[in-house]
């Protein structure tokens, strides 16, 4: 049976992964990006996938637009069954070289934009108790790394946004439930426009997942609205380790991240990028580097096929490993 579902940040990367996988179950599907040209890209391909497209143009970081935005898919594809909060930006450099409104960007976008898509959803979801809201979340969202405190503090914030309402929601008795997707590396276009004062070209940290994984993550957690689910061995041994041994992670990220969050091809810069105005070039979903990015993740699977239980139980295995090595390489 089709559903009706919004995706934000769905002119590129795992929006857009996940409107075309929508699309190919037959959903109908609201695409909520800054970029027309690219969320007309996406539609199209959620058209020939099988699905139904809605191009809503819209800034998440504007309440008013998400709202407008809720109201139009609803009028035009039905009421929301899913919401989808996936869109982000960031900006890649040490803490002191970002600028105040830089980090009140990030804020706005990231934080915000999942508080305004949750609160539009729920205004519509609770009185028909029904309804999922999906929050696309990160491993950064329980272990920080260096370069990324824009982006990781937000994804912490949004992580207990998340859980003071799963609480709330819990008290009510209702039916609506929320879920979070905590997700790997990804190889994403985001690494080729992000804001950043690095001289290499920014990369995501290895191991790297095609943005499809993420996809078929975010629709099981949509059809299994579970607390959370983990996406990749390294995303649970992160959580799990963080947990065990937070201050061995602060001195291996300190000592390797930095370096790792690069790679050779040198960049202007001051090259454009997608911080406050959209660049609306169609970049697909796709980033640089499909050559290492794994189509497939173990964890996920555990997930789907063992439950959530079992999931964590690996992801503790997983965790007690990476201290165990760390030890020995110490």
């Amino acid at each position: 049976m089709s559903r009706t579902v919004v995706v934000t940040g769905a002119s590129s990367g795992v929006g857009r992964a996940t409107a075309r996988a929508l699309g190919a179950r037959g959903d109908r599907v609201a695409l909520i990006a800054r970029g027309e040209r690219s969320l007309e890209a996406t539609a199209e391909e959620v058209r020939r996938a099988g699905g139904t497209p809605l191009v809503l143009p819209a800034d998440v970081a504007d309440a008013e637009a998400v709202e407008a935005a809720a109201a139009r898919a609803e009028a035009e594809l039905g009421p929301i069954d899913v919401w989808v909060n996936n869109a982000m930006t960031a900006v890649l450099a040490m803490s002191w070289d970002v600028a105040p409104e830089d980090f009140r960007r990030v804020t706005e976008v990231n934080y915000l934009g999942f508080v305004h898509g949750t609160l539009a959803a729920l205004r519509r979801m609770r009185p028909r108790d029904r309804g999922v809201v999906v929050q696309v979340g990160s491993a950064l969202a329980y272990r920080a790394i260096p370069l990324q405190a824009t982006y990781c503090a937000t994804k912490f914030a949004i992580r207990g946004f998340t859980d003071s309402l799963r609480t709330e929601l819990l008290h009510e008795g209702s039916g609506v439930r929320v879920t979070m997707v905590q997700l790997p590396g990804l190889n994403t276009p985001q690494f080729t426009w992000v804001r950043t004062t690095l001289r290499r070209r920014p990369r995501p940290v290895a191991p790297v997942f095609q943005p499809e994984v993420a996809a078929e993550a975010i629709l099981f957690a949509a059809d299994h609205p579970r607390r959370e689910v983990w996406v990749g061995g390294n995303t649970a041994t992160i959580i799990a380790g963080n947990k065990l041994l937070p201050w061995l992670g602060d001195r291996y990220l300190a000592r390797t991240n930095v370096k790792g969050q690069q790679d050779d091809v040198p960049i202007d810069p001051s090259r454009p990028d997608y911080l406050y105005t959209s660049l609306d070039d169609d970049r697909g979903a796709h980033g640089p580097y499909g050559g290492e990015a794994k189509t497939r993740s173990l964890q996920l699977e555990v997930v789907k096929r063992r439950g959530a239980l079992g999931a964590g139980a690996l992801g503790l295995a997983l965790g007690a490993a990476a201290t165990t090595l760390a030890r020995r390489g110490s």
